[in-house]
């Protein structure tokens, strides 16, 4: 069911240190910041030849990600994303499997701009991931 690793997020303190050291140490291709308010979140693409990497920064006072930089204020790795071919489909099979789809079960637009979810990282060995319709 699921695809290739589409991405791994990373939660940073610093949004603009954390690009310019993908940038300048590692030789990476880095994308513009681009908020979304819906996810509550700032995030960077790193781009690699494999995968991307996306570098998460809270955007507002409720983010989610703020509340794991308070547990981590070093930053760190946030969840992981797999891609599937049918989101609808992908989540009926996990839930029947006993996996619990976070928020209210309905994908929401991720920041590809295609429909994502989350399950709970207490069903996926302590990882959160997120599944991204192709």
């Amino acid at each position: 069911m699921i695809g290739r690793l589409n991405h791994v997020a990373i939660a940073v303190p610093d949004l603009d240190a954390a690009s310019e050291q993908y940038r300048n140490a590692l030789g990476a291709k880095v994308g513009a910041p681009q908020d979304e308010p819906d996810h509550g979140v700032t995030v960077v693409f790193i781009e690699l030849p494999n995968t991307k990497i996306e570098l998460l920064h809270p955007l507002g006072e409720n983010s989610p990600i703020q509340g794991f930089l308070d547990k981590n204020p070093a930053g760190g790795i946030h969840h992981v994303c797999y891609e599937v071919e049918d989101i609808i489909a992908a989540r009926d099979h996990l839930q029947a499997s006993g996996l619990r789809v976070l928020g209210d079960g309905e994908p929401r637009i991720g920041a590809h701009g295609k429909p994502v979810i989350f399950l709970h990282p207490k069903d996926m060995n302590g990882t959160l991931t997120e599944l991204e319709q192709v």
